[in-house]
């Protein structure tokens, strides 16, 4: 029994700091799945402890998994393990069943598997700790108390410091389709020889008190007995021709679009995607006053990317200085998905990512040799 205690301690603590080290990659991504949940279920008011309830719930992954290895505490950490994987079932039966939340983020963006493969997963997980749970008190600590001790405070410090630097930083590989080389217009398309889904029409009439579905095929269009009450497509074929990204839209404050035109500029182009500016951080804001002018000097177009009112964006803009760039709006569920800090800079060359910086890594400054551009 020793010997299966200790195969089921590698498995389900391996697992939890795994799954808790892919999320620390980037804990706003987290955050923002809580927040789909919570309006879901309408609880909305949750929304602003939402990014506070990921780093905890990360952490607890990462600390939670080294305890089980270590046999720290296993009896507090044993029922706390089980309630985390019973919490975890249920969400993910929750989504697999009611279809109403289209991934449950269990892996964050970097690993994705279907929504009946994480139930799955998670219902043999809850097994396997239950079984721990039962037999709790044959787990004996590896090691004595005060290594145990360092080794626990170590593992707190790392599971909490590298979220600090990825929500500082940005994340450590963006598994998003904004990342280094991707070219965003292209991303926008269709894949090369894939198909769109595919709908049929659905009428819905009614005779005497009955309702009953038609296509275009059979509807009773000379039948006057038959009422007509409602008309909707249906799928019937999920295609393959959904873009890696949608809805990345480009306006000025007077409604033009311009996002094909700026995507498609030869040559450098500046984003500096401010999603709210009453929430941006002032930090290094110098340096953007900096980078403003220096783009304008070099002709380099360089935009703020902002979901704010116009009102509001023309006072930050004013107060610290930024009146040099174009400001455009920008949706701002796409906003933190392109960039994951408020405000980040992103260089694009011949519509293609270049870089991306956090508001704690902006560039001092820049230089312009023939065509290619340099930053410091």
């Amino acid at each position: 029994m020793k010997f299966l205690l200790w195969i089921l301690r590698i498995i389900v603590g391996a697992l939890f700091i795994f799954s808790g080290l892919i999320k620390a990659n980037d804990p706003l991504g987290l955050s923002y799945k809580m927040n789909e949940f919570f309006d879901v279920w309408g609880m909305s008011g949750l929304t602003s402890i939402s990014l506070t309830l990921s780093v905890l719930m990360i952490g607890f992954e990462i600390i939670a998994g080294i305890g089980l290895l270590l046999g720290a505490a296993f009896r507090t950490f044993s029922f706390l393990l089980l309630l985390l994987t019973l919490f975890f079932t249920f969400l993910t039966a929750y989504v697999y069943l009611t279809d109403k939340i289209k991934e449950c983020g269990c892996f964050g963006d970097c690993i994705k598997i279907s929504n009946a493969e994480t139930f799955w997963k998670d219902v043999v997980l809850t097994i396997l700790v239950v079984v721990l749970f039962i037999y709790r008190k044959r787990i004996q600590p590896v090691f004595n108390g005060k290594i145990t001790f360092v080794l626990m405070t170590i593992t707190v410090i790392f599971a909490f410091g590298i979220q600090w630097k990825t929500l500082n930083y940005l994340p450590y590989y963006d598994c998003l389709a904004y990342k280094k080389g991707a070219n965003i217009w292209e991303k926008m398309q269709a894949p090369p020889g894939s198909t769109p889904d595919v709908y049929k029409n659905v009428m819905t009439y009614e005779k005497e008190g009955k309702r009953q579905d038609f296509d275009e095929t059979n509807y009773p269009w000379q039948d006057s007995t038959w009422k007509f009450v409602d008309n909707k497509p249906v799928l019937i074929k999920k295609g393959n021709a959904d873009p890696a990204i949608k809805d990345f839209v480009l306006n000025n404050y007077t409604g033009n679009d311009l996002t094909e035109s700026i995507l498609k500029t030869p040559g450098y182009t500046f984003f500096l995607f401010i999603k709210d500016v009453k929430k941006a951080s002032r930090e290094n804001i110098d340096r953007m006053q900096t980078l403003i002018t220096t783009a304008n000097q070099l002709n380099v177009p360089f935009y703020v990317l902002s979901s704010s009112a116009k009102s509001d964006a023309d006072k930050f803009a004013a107060d610290y200085k930024l009146q040099g760039a174009q400001w455009l709006i920008i949706d701002g569920t796409v906003s933190k998905t392109a960039m994951r800090s408020n405000p980040g800079l992103m260089l694009l060359k011949d519509g293609t990512i270049q870089n991306k910086w956090s508001f704690k890594t902006y560039p001092k400054g820049m230089t312009m040799n023939g065509t290619t551009l340099t930053l410091q």
